[in-house]
């Protein structure tokens, strides 16, 4: 009976994946048959300009279009505007290499350190553990 079992859950578990399965591919089925329903339609001129008229703005030559502005100067109403294309960024006149030498070059040979007077710390007092005499030493604050 343990086998049984066993072998039926298996069985149940596979049948359902296999309607998954199944399931997953009509609908992909489906999205391809739009998908290409859709591409065909891009050979039919009319429903080209159609779209050229209502994402471009296109005119047919001998026809006026028109386009209503809003008090902000932008057009008001349907259709896509068309924006600048950015501009790619410039590249780098040195090879990357080149670069990465000049890093390394950089770092053999640090900026010497400048010992300023002024920040110097002030000599203040504090005794030894063993003498009562207070020595002069550097404190944090200068005088």
């Amino acid at each position: 009976m343990i086998s049984y079992a066993s072998s039926l859950r298996i069985y149940f578990t596979q049948r359902r994946d296999i309607a998954a399965t199944r399931a997953e591919i009509g609908a992909r089925q489906q999205a391809i048959e739009e998908l290409q329903a859709e591409l065909a339609r891009w050979d039919d001129v009319e429903y080209v300009k159609t779209q050229a008229r209502e994402r471009l703005g296109w005119v047919v030559p001998g026809e006026i279009g028109y386009r209503v502005v809003g008090p902000d100067g932008k057009p008001i109403g349907g259709g896509s505007e068309i924006t600048s294309v950015p501009q790619p960024a410039e590249k780098p006149t040195d090879a990357w290499w080149s670069r990465l030498w000049g890093s390394l070059a950089a770092a053999d040979q640090p900026a010497p350190v400048r010992k300023d007077p002024a920040r110097r710390p002030p000599i203040t007092e504090h005794t030894k553990p063993n003498d009562s005499t207070p020595t002069p030493t550097p404190s944090a604050s200068p005088r």
